[in-house]
C-alpha cells in the first residue's frame, strides 16, 4: 500500500526561541526565505503524499493560512507585473489532488499524542510523520529524505525510522535505536531493530544511532498510543509505541542520505541558514567574503 497521508505535529510553544515565539509560530520562522513548515510540506508533496494533517493549537491558524490562497497579494503583484514573486505566491496553495488540513491538539501530551490525534483523519492506513523542526537538506541530485523513505517501505512493508550517527555523548537527547545485529556495518542503511530506547544516557545506549524527525508507520502504532502511557518527561512518547509495536511487527532504522540541522536548538537553526545561503549562488559572493571578515576579526 502506498503512503498517502503525511502528519505534522506543529503544536507545541517553541520555548526555545522565546520571545520571538511568543505571536510566531517556531515553525514559520524562516531559513533563508522560506518558513520551516514549507520545507517539510514540500519534501512530503514530492514523496507523493497526497493529503498533509497538521496537528495543531489555537494559536496557529496562521500556518494554514501560508498554503491558502491570498486574492489581494496575488492581484497586486499582478498590477505591478511583479510576476516571479506572483508565482512563488502561487506555488503555496497545493496542486490538484492534494490538500492541506489541520486537528487540534487540545494539551501538551507529547509527540506520541500528537500522532494520535490523526488517527482519524489516517484511517487504517501506513502513514508519514514529519517533524518540522529536523530540516534534512538533500541536493538536487539526491531524493528527499520521505522519497527515499517511501521507496524503502515499498520494499520492504514495515514501519521504517529514519536514523543518523551521533555522538555517543549526546544519546540522552534523542530516541535510539538498539539494533538486532549489534555489529551493524556503517555501511548498512536498513536496519532491522530490536528494540528503541527514549533518550538513555550514554552508559547504557544500545547504540549511537539516533532518530530523527522522519517515520513511516503502520496503523498498528495507534491503539499502542492510545493506551496513555506516559514515558520520559511524562508525556505520552511516540519511541515507546513504536518499541511496543515490534511486539506485533517488524519495525526498521533507515541510514538516510542528507544533512539533517535540527532547527529547534538556536544554534541548529543558525546552522541550517548559513548552509543553506551557501548553496545560492546569489548569496554565496557576498556572503564568504563577509564570513572570512567576520572569522578575521575573532582571530
Amino acid at each position: 500500500m502506498t503512503i498517502r497521508t503525511a502528519v505534522l505535529p506543529v503544536a507545541g510553544l517553541g520555548t526555545r526561541f522565546l520571545p520571538v515565539t511568543k505571536s510566531i509560530p517556531k515553525e514559520m520562522l524562516s531559513v533563508v526565505d522560506r518558513p520551516l513548515i514549507q520545507y517539510v510540506v514540500e519534501e512530503a508533496f514530492s514523496a507523493g503524499i497526497e493529503q498533509v494533517v497538521l496537528v495543531s493549537s489555537r494559536s496557529k491558524s496562521v500556518l494554514e493560512d501560508h498554503f491558502d490562497s491570498h486574492v489581494e497579494l496575488e492581484m497586486a503583484l499582478e498590477a505591478k507585473g511583479k510576476d516571479e514573486l506572483l508565482q512563488l505566491v502561487k506555488d503555496l496553495t497545493p496542486p490538484k489532488g492534494r490538500s492541506i488540513s489541520a486537528v487540534r491538539q487540545s494539551a501538551p501530551l507529547g509527540l506520541g499524542h500528537a500522532v494520535l490525534c490523526a488517527q482519524a483523519v489516517v484511517g487504517r492506513e501506513p502513514f508519514a510523520v514529519l517533524l518540522p523542526d529536523d530540516l534534512i537538506w538533500t541536493d538536487d541530485a539526491t531524493p528527499s529524505v520521505l522519497t527515499q523513505m517511501v521507496e524503502q517501505y515499498e520494499k520492504i512493508q514495515a514501519s521504517v525510522v529514519a536514523v543518523m550517527e551521533v555522538s555517543p555523548a549526546q544519546t540522552n537527547l534523542y530516541g535510539v535505536i538498539d539494533p538486532s545485529n549489534p555489529d551493524v556495518s556503517k555501511g548498512d542503511s536498513v536496519i532491522k531493530a530490536k528494540g528503541f530506547v527514549e533518550k538513555p544516557s550514554p552508559d547504557i545506549a544500545p547504540s549511537n544511532l539516533a532518530v530523527v524527525g522522519r517515520y513511516i508507520l503502520t496503523p498498528e502504532i495507534f491503539p499502542l498510543l492510545a493506551n496513555g502511557k506516559k514515558g520520559a518527561g511524562g508525556e505520552i512518547q511516540l519511541t515507546d509505541a513504536i518499541s511496543a509495536l515490534l511486539e506485533q511487527q517488524s519495525v526498521f532504522g533507515y541510514r538516510f542520505s542528507g544533512t539533517r540541522y535540527d532547527c529547534g536548538d538556536k544554534i541548529g537553526y543558525q546552522k541550517a541558514n548559513l548552509a543553506l545561503s551557501l548553496q545560492r549562488p546569489d548569496m554565496r559572493s557576498e556572503l564568504l567574503p563577509f564570513i572570512k571578515e567576520q572569522l578575521a576579526s575573532w582571530s
